[in-house]
Formats: C-alpha cells, sequence, structure tokens
C-alpha cells in the first residue's frame, strides 16, 4: 500500500511541474534596445570616443548592435563579449558590471589550478547589467574607449535615458 502511495503522489507531482512548464523571460523591446545602443554609442561621440555597442538578453542572444562612425573592429566582438560576461557569468555571482568581476578575479588567490578560456568571456570593463527595476533582463556592454572605464560611463549614462520605460 506505501509503494501505491508514493507513486500516486510522484505522478501527482509530475503533473503539477507539466502544468508549471512556461517560463516567461523579460527583455527588453527591439525598439529599446536599438535605443540603448544608439544612446550609448552617441553618448561616447559627444565624449569624443568611437565605439560599438551592444545589447544581449539573458541568454546572451544579441538584441541590437550599433557600430559608431570610425569605432575600431576590433571593438565588434569585445563588446558583444563585454555584454555577454555580465549576462552569463555576472548575475550569477550578483555583480552587475565587468569591472565588478574583474575587481574580483584580482583579489582571487593564485592558483594551480589549469584554467580553460570560455569562448566569449572577458573581464575588460564596459559590461554592465540592463535591470528593470530589481530584475535583471540583460547587459549591454561598449567598447571603444580609450579605457573601459569610459565605456561603462556611456552604457550607464544610456540606461538612465530609458530607465523610466523599462517598467
Amino acid at each position: 500500500m506505501l509503494r501505491i502511495s508514493a507513486l500516486s503522489l510522484a505522478i501527482a507531482m509530475a503533473g503539477t511541474a507539466q502544468a508549471q512548464g512556461i517560463i516567461t523571460v523579460q527583455k527588453l523591446s527591439a525598439q529599446l534596445a536599438n535605443e540603448l545602443v544608439g544612446e550609448s554609442v552617441a553618448q561616447c561621440a559627444r565624449n569624443g570616443y568611437k565605439v560599438v555597442a551592444v545589447v544581449v538578453d539573458l541568454d546572451g542572444v544579441r538584441q541590437a548592435m550599433l557600430r559608431g562612425d570610425g569605432a575600431p573592429v576590433h571593438s565588434m566582438d569585445n563588446a558583444y563579449y563585454k555584454a555577454y560576461s555580465i549576462a552569463s557569468i555576472g548575475l550569477s555571482r550578483k555583480e552587475e558590471t565587468t569591472k565588478q568581476m574583474a575587481d574580483r578575479m584580482a583579489k582571487a588567490p593564485a592558483s594551480t589550478v589549469p584554467q580553460t578560456p570560455l569562448p566569449n568571456v572577458t573581464y575588460a570593463v564596459g559590461g554592465v547589467t540592463i535591470k528593470a527595476g530589481e530584475a535583471a533582463i540583460g547587459a549591454i556592454g561598449v567598447s571603444g574607449a580609450p579605457g573601459g572605464q569610459f565605456d561603462e560611463e556611456c552604457a550607464r549614462a544610456a540606461l538612465a535615458k530609458i530607465k523610466e520605460r523599462m517598467k
């Protein structure tokens, strides 16, 4: 009798799990993602920097990308790597920027364990989490300014301009 009860419970729980099998994920609309990369590039241009900006969703999939006039070609990949890194690794560690990731890595003790580089991951400064309220919904990476802190400043300024529409 105990086996039947346990089996019945397992079947009932499986049915409940199937009923909850849909996941809803928030992300920026295409229009807002494009506005965000445009404003990031424009902000950096006003500061005299030629950059690339990339927005990704929480899966690290590109939603929008803009290469500013004269931005270095390597910045195309680097901006993506910054956004991808904070979306894919940083958030699981409660880090909101690639700078926070880099700071943590700099404090880590030396290790003799061989490290395998992960594809598309960088700890370069310039990746910032995109949040709607307190919920992370994506990330932006900016690359091309003469220092990651300037890339991050442009991303933050652009995020501030669209913040009220991310609800």
